[in-house]
């Protein structure tokens, strides 16, 4: 198939002792077991996702130790284009056709959305990793979507509130026109009035703009003290630099950069980016785990370090991997039960609450990228300003609206 490619893993030990030779000939001589993921292999999204997230989960197989139940693991990796329709297709024909087991990643919202669709028809566990729209475990959440690393209720929470509380209290909105840029928007503007400041208009800019400049000049002449960027990847960077052109931040305006990761600090270079605060639940430089970790991909990867849907996207196939050792079986209802029902620890993460609703209840953090003369090192760009507790980084399960919440 087009834009899809196959590897089996460390196909030789498998992760648990099984009691008779026989069964375990019998076993390892099984069809694998499949994690399919749909990735931005060349679009906006392509490396705050794409090809990383395939690393990260491989490592996540190694770290497992390379087999399941006795028998191996293989990753297929396909392009969604970031299109709803090319999503949906290679999600039924991967389940039906190829017998995967899990489907991973997702990138644009839009793309998400219709996954899970798809996998709630199938009844096919999603592991929700590049979308970030509140709405995977709000109304239109699934008993089998698990939505790891971020949504944009967390970021809105997270770089709103702290940018309005801090004298912000004027927002122009550039939004990405599609449910991701939607969503991000609505929550950020529920964040900023609920904290006392007012939105004076907004701006819906296509996905992969290149030329944001008539949409910044309706945003300065707003008046707005903050210009929130609802959009991601490189149409974030866009926006970013030709600020910086047109002297936006010289001139008082603040930036909220809503969904900014590590690669677009590198993308854009730390000057550019000075100063600019935003929200995330990773950073490769938190501790010695952390470090080691990233390093791992590091070498895979030709020498930048992980973001957050890279991390999420080994936390959340290690935390499948070991919900479906324990229940002797990839059934999805018993292996989502498991893995609801079991904290997530990782590298990262510690005795983590995947609460009823789907959310994954990692801890969130605010950073703002230092000044170059602050920098010790090549990637040493952020500093933490605060640490947002699971309970006031995530949408209360009351408010969002999933049927799966009992009353």
């Amino acid at each position: 198939m087009s834009g899809v490619s196959r590897r089996l893993l460390l196909g030789g030990i498998a992760a648990g002792t099984l009691a008779h030779p026989a069964i375990i000939r019998a076993q390892s001589s099984s069809k694998p077991v499949k994690i399919g993921l749909l990735s931005d292999m060349g679009g906006p999204y392509r490396d705050v996702g794409g090809p990383g997230n395939r690393v990260a989960t491989e490592l996540a197989i190694q770290d497992f130790g390379g087999s399941v139940l006795g028998r191996p693991i293989e990753v297929l990796q396909g392009d969604d284009q970031n299109k709803p329709d090319v999503s949906t297709s290679l999600a039924r024909e991967w389940i039906d056709a190829q017998g995967v087991d899990v489907l991973a990643d997702g990138a644009a919202s839009s793309s998400g959305l219709a996954i899970q669709q798809v996998c709630r028809e199938k009844k096919k566990i999603y592991l929700i990793t590049g979308p970030a729209t509140s709405d995977m475990t709000g109304k239109q959440c699934s008993p089998y979507g698990i939505h790891w690393s971020y949504d944009t209720y967390a970021l809105a929470h997270g770089t709103g509130n702290a940018l309005t509380k801090a004298g912000g209290d004027t927002w122009f909105f550039i939004t990405a026109d599609y449910a991701f840029g939607y969503a991000l928007e609505r929550d950020t503007m529920n964040a900023v009035k609920a904290a006392g400041g007012k939105v004076l208009g907004n701006v819906r800019a296509p996905l992969g703009t290149a030329d944001f400049s008539s949409y910044l000049v309706q945003a300065q002449a707003s008046g707005a003290k903050v210009i929130g960027l609802a959009n991601a990847g490189t149409d974030t960077q866009n926006c970013v630099k030709q600020a910086s052109e047109f002297g936006l931040t010289r001139s008082g305006v603040k930036l909220a950069t809503l969904l900014m990761q590590i690669s677009d600090v590198n993308s854009l270079g730390q000057r550019v980016c000075e100063g600019l605060a935003y929200t995330d639940s990773f950073y490769w430089d938190m501790s010695d785990k952390t470090r080691t970790w990233s390093k791992r991909w590091s070498d895979k990867m030709g020498g930048m370090v992980p973001g957050l849907l890279h991390a999420g996207s080994y936390a959340a196939a290690l935390h499948w991997l070991k919900a479906v050792q324990a229940v002797g079986s990839t059934d999805s209802d018993a292996v989502v039960a498991k893995m609801k029902e079991t904290p997530v620890n990782d590298f990262y993460n510690t005795d983590v609450k995947i609460r009823e609703d789907g959310r994954v209840m990692h801890q969130m953090y605010l950073w703002q990228v230092k000044p170059v003369s602050e920098a010790k090192s090549k990637y040493d760009f952020c500093k933490l300003l605060a640490t947002i507790a699971p309970a006031d980084a995530w949408r209360p399960l009351s408010e969002g609206g999933c049927p799966l919440v009992k009353a």
